[in-house]
């Protein structure tokens, strides 16, 4: 049995909607990869249906990747900060200021 066009319509569609967002008119490589791998029929329904569930597959992965990178980002704050930063907020966290480093500038 052939999946329906509106069922490989959705997966298009949340397959496009996981990856980052290009513009219609400059469309990025896997877009157009994707786009002609979901216009092209295949010979048996067999196939189809073992590529309908690659793409089921395939977008549960990408929305636990997602989820993956929201979830450490909320419990991992510090990652994208410098080691300046990290020690400063830290110290700020246990109640201590830490004094401004004092920079040596020179006299022209």
């Amino acid at each position: 049995m052939a999946p329906s066009p509106s069922l490989l319509r959705s997966l298009y569609r949340s397959i496009l909607r996981e990856l980052p967002h290009r513009p219609l008119s400059t469309p990025s490589p896997i877009q157009q990869r994707i786009r002609t791998s979901f216009s092209t029929t295949t010979s048996s329904p067999e196939d189809t249906m073992l590529q309908v569930e690659q793409a089921e597959q395939y977008i549960q992965y990408m929305k636990a990747q997602r989820m993956y990178a929201t979830l450490l980002e909320r419990y991992n704050p510090g990652m994208s900060m410098d080691e300046e930063e990290r020690v400063r907020l830290t110290a700020r966290r246990v109640g201590m200021e830490l004094p401004e480093e004092w920079r040596f500038r020179q006299k022209m």
